[in-house]
């Protein structure tokens, strides 16, 4: 494996105090991101590499290679050559190191936030938010003595019993978005690999830092080398893994299009995927709502992380007179600062590159050449001093309709979409009408109003005054129709599933063969 690339043993390398903008980039003049591969940092030997820009600034910040086929080949290699060892380790001893990773994560929680921010864009408190929902993952995982426990029932016919055993895998492999650079790949790897696989990561192109960073304390924790890869790249890479033949399953988070492509080649190669897609979440507010408490919530959920996630609540449904409140809506999302992440009090960041701020803006504009009303627009703020970052500001369309593009599409954006309808009924025949079922929440303090919704809606997560619905991992991420392909969805007792296979033991011992543990001490007689 050596011999392919160029190894840089992580001794070699800065300790972790020093990371950010050093540790996993090479010095030369031009920085670059290295692979990991075998419990080591390596400089990629290829030929075609991609720029990754500072959202705030779109200064060059450093260069992702495209992993060579060697290298790629050389990553699925080390995992299967170590599956082997940590398939057959303890439980116990799995365990162990999970607790130390987890410890190890909250030691360098700002440390990780401060990558994010610098290669993504959100503010630093969303950041760390960001690693600490990954670090919750990383903390479940320390239960596996429970999770993984497999099932028995003796005598179920004379002298026999019948078991069955959660087992791991073997090679899989995680494919990751650029808007959660840590908690996604914590949803990922950890699961896997304290069920007992190997991993093959590839990162968001757009911000790997977060998960280097996280290999830095893998090997800190004492995961042996090979059991988690990582290797860079974009289309050539995602039908690599889609094709392995030791590569048995495949987590995804990210757009449709490459989430559908996924799921159907790594379907069609016999590989298990579980595929986290697109989304349309809508707030439903009731007459009957705090109205302090819901349009808090509602500007948070909107503009948060500047509408850079899968969960935004980025349609708002105001029923009958709650649509009073949308004029103070309007008010409460002008005071919200934009600024680059770093900077003290910055509400929203820049969006991840131009070529996102533009399909943003194109949305918006789609919306008012189709008759929504603009009743904020947030496309010419400017930054004072990051003039050439991706800003765009909080953007409200009101009086949208579903046959809108800004409606259809997800815009992925700090831009809240507006409606009204008369009853809770509309409302729900509305929601259902639309193809995705990611999550959606209701503001009520009415419990049969709620009841009703929640038993009503057909989308996987629902809040009741909880306007980002996403479970705790003794849970799992359950969104649905067209937000999901697969069969088994993320972390808690689904993901748990997802990376293992059961094995099933019937087995009968005759009681007529038990072995007499009496002595006998009669004369011998041959008979």
């Amino acid at each position: 494996m050596a011999g392919m690339v160029r190894v840089l043993h992580p001794r070699q390398c800065l300790r972790l105090s020093t990371w950010l903008g050093v540790r996993f980039y090479s010095n030369s003049s031009a920085p670059t991101t290295k692979l990991f591969i075998d419990g080591q940092f390596v400089e990629s030997k290829t030929k075609e590499w991609i720029d990754l820009h500072n959202p705030a600034t779109n200064e060059v910040i450093t260069r992702v290679p495209k992993s060579t086929p060697n290298e790629m080949e050389a990553a699925v290699s080390s995992a299967k050559e170590a599956f082997t060892d940590w398939s057959n380790t303890t439980i116990l001893s799995r365990q162990q190191i999970m607790f130390k990773y987890q410890d190890l994560i909250k030691k360098h929680l700002k440390d990780l936030a401060a990558s994010i921010t610098k290669e993504q864009g959100k503010t630093l408190v969303d950041a760390e938010g960001d690693v600490m929902r990954g670090l919750q993952v990383v903390e479940h995982c320390c239960s596996i003595t429970s999770l993984q426990l497999g099932e028995t029932l003796p005598g179920i016919a004379k002298d026999m019993d019948t078991m069955t055993y959660r087992l791991p895998l073997g090679v899989t492999a995680g494919i990751t978005p650029f808007n959660f650079p840590a908690m996604i790949p914590l949803w990922m790897f950890p699961m896997s690999l304290v069920c007992g696989n190997t991993m093959v990561m590839k990162p968001s192109e757009r911000d790997p830092g977060a998960c280097m960073m996280l290999m830095e304390l893998a090997n800190e924790a004492g995961f042996p080398k090979g059991t988690v890869n990582v290797i860079h790249g974009q289309h050539e890479a995602v039908n690599f893994i889609c094709d392995h033949p030791a590569i048995r399953a495949i987590s995804f988070v990210g757009s449709d299009t490459a989430g559908k492509y996924i799921y159907e080649r790594g379907s069609i190669n016999g590989k298990r995927v579980q595929a986290n897609m697109g989304a349309k979440n809508h707030g439903v507010i009731m007459p009957d709502a705090n109205k302090e408490h819901s349009l808090n919530q509602l500007v948070g959920a909107a503009f948060g992380a500047a509408g850079q996630r899968c969960m935004a609540l980025s349609t708002a449904i105001f029923v009958g007179e709650s649509k009073k409140w949308i004029p103070e809506l309007v008010e409460r999302a002008k005071k919200l600062k934009v600024n680059a992440g770093h900077e003290p009090n910055a509400d929203l960041g820049p969006l991840i590159s131009p070529a996102a701020k533009q399909r943003v803006c194109d949305l918006v504009q789609s919306g008012v050449s189709e008759g929504a009303d603009l009743l904020l627009d947030g496309r010419g703020v400017t930054v004072p001093g990051y003039e050439k970052g991706n800003f765009v500001g909080p953007t409200v369309l009101h009086n949208v309709k579903p046959n809108m593009k800004c409606y259809t599409e997800e815009i992925f954006g700090p831009v809240l979409i507006s409606m009204e309808v008369d009853t809770i009924d509309e409302a729900i025949d509305l929601i259902n009408s639309n193809p995705y079922g990611n999550g959606t929440a209701i503001f009520t303090t009415n419990g049969a109003t709620a009841r009703k919704y929640t038993q009503q809606i057909d989308v996987g997560q629902v809040g009741v005054n909880v306007p980002i619905p996403v479970p705790l991992p003794m849970f799992s991420f359950t969104g649905s129709r067209g937000s999901f392909r697969g069969d088994t969805n993320f972390y808690g007792k689904q993901g748990v599933q997802f990376y293992t296979q059961v094995k099933t033991v019937t087995q009968m011992w005759r009681e007529d063969d038990v072995t007499h543990t009496k002595a006998a001490t009669a004369m011998p007689v041959m008979r």
